[in-house]
C-alpha cells in the first residue's frame, strides 16, 4: 500500500511547549488526534513521558501503531473520538495527565487516500467519515437532507455565500439519480456558483466539502465537548496545545482558553484573593502561525493557528 508523505505541522513548537510539563517517566501526554504519529513520535523521542494516542480512524491507528512500536509499553493507543477522553482516562486508571495535544481537522492520510472521498480534486465515493466503520456518510447527507437543512449547513460550516444555489442544485440533481461521487458533487457546486466568482478564491467546491466533512463527523460538537474535558483532565502545571485550521474551530478553542485564563476580580483590587486566580496561564499571545519557510515546505501549514495554555490551579 502506498504510504503518503506526512510532515507534522509546527512540530518543534508543539514539542517545545509541551516538554516542560513532561519531565519524568511518570508523566503522561495525550495525543488526541494521533493520525500517523508524527507529533507523538517526536514527543516520545524528546521527553521521558508515556503517551496515550487517540484516533477515530482505524487506518491511522494501524499506521501509527507500526510507527510507534519501538517505544513499547510507553505507548497506549485507543480507537476513540477525542471527546471520549474522560472515559479513556478512567478506563486506564488515570485521574490526570500532564500534557494534551490536539491537531484538528482532516489529516494528510484522509486527504491523500482518494477512496475516502474527502478531496474534491479526485473522484471517489462520497464518504468523508473519519471512521468509515460507523456513522452517516456525505452521500447520505446530500441525498437525504432537505434543501433548507443543506443551505444551513453550507452557510454555517462552510461560510458559503451561494449556499442556497448549491443546495437547490443538489436537490434537483438527486431527483434524477443519487449523488455518490465526489467529482460529480464538485462539478455540481462549480456549475452552481457564478462564473465571475469561480475565477478567484481557490476551488469552488472547497467550502462545500469542508461543510459536509464537519457535518458528517460532528467536528464542532465533538470539539465543544472535548476542550473543556481536556482542560479538566490536566494536572496543575500540565500543558495543552491546540492547532486549528479554520476559524470555526479556532473560535471554540479561543473562547474556552480565554474564559479560563481570566478572572472577574475588579481591576482596582490590589491583589487577587486566594481561589480567585485564573485556572489557566496562556503560553502564546494570540495564536502562533507557521513561518513562510514551513509553509513553503508544507503547504497544509498555511492556515494553522496554534494556541497553548498551562494549568495554573485546580478548577
Amino acid at each position: 500500500m502506498h504510504e503518503p508523505a506526512h510532515t507534522p505541522v509546527l512540530l518543534d513548537r508543539c514539542v517545545g511547549l509541551l516538554a516542560p510539563a513532561l519531565l519524568s517517566a511518570e508523566d503522561v501526554v495525550v495525543d488526541c488526534t494521533l493520525g500517523m504519529g508524527g507529533h507523538a513520535e517526536a514527543l516520545l523521542a524528546r521527553t521521558p513521558a508515556r503517551l496515550i494516542g487517540l484516533d477515530r480512524d482505524p487506518e491511522a491507528l494501524r499506521r501509527s501503531t507500526t510507527r510507534l512500536a519501538p517505544y513499547g509499553d510507553r505507548v497506549t493507543i485507543v480507537h476513540a473520538v477525542y471527546d471520549r477522553l474522560p472515559q479513556v482516562l478512567a478506563d486506564l486508571g488515570l485521574d490526570a495527565v500532564q500534557g494534551i495535544l490536539f491537531d484538528l481537522g482532516v489529516s494528510s492520510l484522509q486527504l491523500d487516500e482518494p477512496s475516502r472521498g474527502f478531496s474534491y480534486a479526485q473522484d471517489a465515493p462520497l464518504d468523508m467519515r473519519m471512521d468509515p466503520t460507523t456513522g452517516v456518510s456525505a452521500a447520505e447527507v446530500v441525498n437525504t437532507y432537505e434543501g433548507r437543512a443543506l443551505t444551513r449547513l453550507l452557510k454555517e460550516y462552510g461560510d458559503e455565500r451561494f449556499a442556497s444555489r448549491i443546495a437547490d442544485a443538489i436537490v434537483r440533481e438527486r431527483t434524477r439519480a443519487p449523488l455518490t461521487s465526489s467529482a460529480r458533487l464538485a462539478e455540481l457546486v462549480r456549475d452552481a456558483i457564478p462564473a465571475a466568482t469561480r475565477r478567484t478564491g481557490g476551488h469552488p467546491a472547497k467550502r462545500t466539502f469542508q461543510a459536509l466533512r464537519i457535518e458528517v463527523n460532528d467536528e464542532l460538537g465533538v470539539l465543544r465537548r472535548a476542550i473543556p474535558a481536556a482542560l479538566d483532565a490536566l494536572s496543575v502545571g500540565g500543558r495543552i496545545v491546540v492547532m486549528s485550521y479554520q476559524s470555526l474551530e479556532d473560535r471554540i478553542v479561543k473562547a474556552e482558553l480565554v474564559a479560563r485564563s481570566t478572572t472577574d476580580v475588579p481591576v482596582d483590587l490590589p491583589f487577587v484573593p486566594e481561589g480567585q486566580q485564573p485556572e489557566l496561564r496562556l503560553l502564546v499571545r494570540g495564536a502562533d502561525k507557521a513561518s513562510e519557510a514551513e509553509i513553503a515546505d508544507n503547504p497544509r501549514a498555511q492556515s494553522v493557528r496554534l494556541r497553548a495554555a498551562e494549568k495554573a490551579r485546580a478548577a
